[in-house]
């Protein structure tokens, strides 16, 4: 767990079904967490010290749901996700559905992405210049951020075009200088400049999957 940005918190934890290292942030102010699981040392017993108790999750898609019915039931936080998304929650999860443009807990703003899922969003964090991404751009180590593989894509060229115009939006419309990614360590000062290069360079793959 550590802040990298002010009033920003991020950790990684293995998640528990594909078994990688993924990335959750915590907003303090706001007692707002986006994309959670539940950090392997410090446990729920540190956002119960918090100045700010948790009171709402925010998911950049469906698939990040992750521990949010942890979280919920412990803190009684609301759960928020893209509506396209909803079909999902068929075991009685308690999510509440935003569109595009909502203004979301602790301020955050809800931008549609689309592309690999109808629910895939952005969440652009005015007050911290940050936004923060789904599954559309991934980073391994400390690599440069690029698409998921082919593999990972229903129609590859049409998904890739989907990101490339939303992404090229979200940069035209929103004043930001980090991305806080779901899958990958944050971009930090140069988040902007590197999604531009993205756009810029028509797209590439951030890895290959091996065997």
């Amino acid at each position: 767990m550590r802040e990298i940005l002010p009033g920003v918190f991020h950790w990684t934890t293995p998640h528990p079904k594909i078994r990688i290292e993924v990335s959750s942030y915590w907003l303090d102010e706001a007692g707002v967490l986006i994309d959670p699981l539940v950090p392997a040392e410090e446990g729920f017993e540190w956002f119960a010290g918090r100045p700010t108790s948790p009171s709402a999750v925010l998911l950049s898609n469906r698939h990040h749901y992750r521990a949010s019915g942890r979280f919920a039931e412990r803190f009684g936080c609301s759960v928020h996700c893209n509506a396209a998304g909803l079909h999902e929650f068929t075991h009685g999860e308690a999510v509440d559905g935003f569109d595009p443009g909502d203004r979301l807990p602790g301020g955050v703003v809800a931008c549609a992405v689309g592309g690999l899922c109808p629910d895939e969003s952005a969440l652009f964090i005015p007050e911290k210049r940050a936004i923060a991404l789904a599954d559309g751009v991934v980073r391994i180590d400390a690599g440069a951020i690029g698409w998921v593989p082919d593999v990972l894509m229903d129609d590859p060229p049409g998904t890739k075009r989907t990101l490339l115009a939303a992404y090229a939006r979200l940069l035209e419309e929103l004043d930001f200088d980090h991305l806080l990614l779901a899958h990958g360590d944050p971009l930090l000062g140069d988040g902007r400049v590197a999604l531009e290069e993205l756009v810029s360079s028509g797209g590439r793959t951030a890895f290959e999957l091996s065997g």
